[in-house]
């Protein structure tokens, strides 16, 4: 249990180090540590963890790392992987900010925050690719078949786009609708 405990301290500090692009952006590198390389936790499993940390209060990567943690090690993993989560991430947060406002005016660190964003836009893009193949075919591979299309989960996230991009609907209301919604279809 100790080692574990260790092994997602390690983790969730290398998360947190390399963590630039926010909540989703970090998708992507808990998913490579928790379900790739330690297999603390199946694709669903993690899709699951994604799923209920975005509807609960808080940042979307601390929300995660407890959750993660809770799963692999109960409290003492949630507290560790919450504390790897941010702790990295507030030093380094610190020591960039102060690096910046000193050198600022320099072009060639506007071009490193212009390669950062666009880095940032790939995580994101890739975390919600992830998501999306997940729930409408139920894996990530590359290679889906029509056949294993989930119908329902397509309607309804289109209706959900519609409804917040057209309608300017209240995403917890959205997320209230679609988990009543979710007892009703998938019986």
């Amino acid at each position: 249990m100790a080692k574990t405990i260790l092994i997602l301290l390690i983790s969730f500090l290398q998360i947190g180090l390399f963590s630039i692009g926010g909540g989703y952006a970090t998708i992507p590198l808990i998913q490579e540590q928790v379900v790739n390389g330690h297999q603390w936790l199946t694709l669903q499993e993690f899709t699951d963890i994604i799923t209920i940390s975005q509807m609960t209060p808080g940042p979307l990567a601390i929300n995660i790392a407890t959750f993660v943690g809770v799963r692999i090690a109960k409290t003492p993993g949630a507290i560790v992987a919450t504390l790897g989560c941010v702790l990295s991430g507030f030093i380094l947060s610190i020591v960039l900010y102060r690096f910046f406002q000193k050198h600022k005016r320099i072009n060639s660190i506007s071009n490193i925050l212009r390669g950062l964003h666009a880095s940032s836009v790939g995580l994101i893009a890739s975390s919600a690719s992830t998501i999306l193949l997940v729930a409408f075919w139920g894996s990530t591979s590359p290679t889906v078949h029509f056949s294993a299309l989930n119908v329902t989960a397509v309607i309804v996230f289109m209706l959900s786009l519609f409804a917040l991009r057209k309608f300017k609907m209240n995403p917890m209301l959205i997320m209230i609708i679609t988990g009543i919604l979710g007892l009703f279809f998938y019986r």
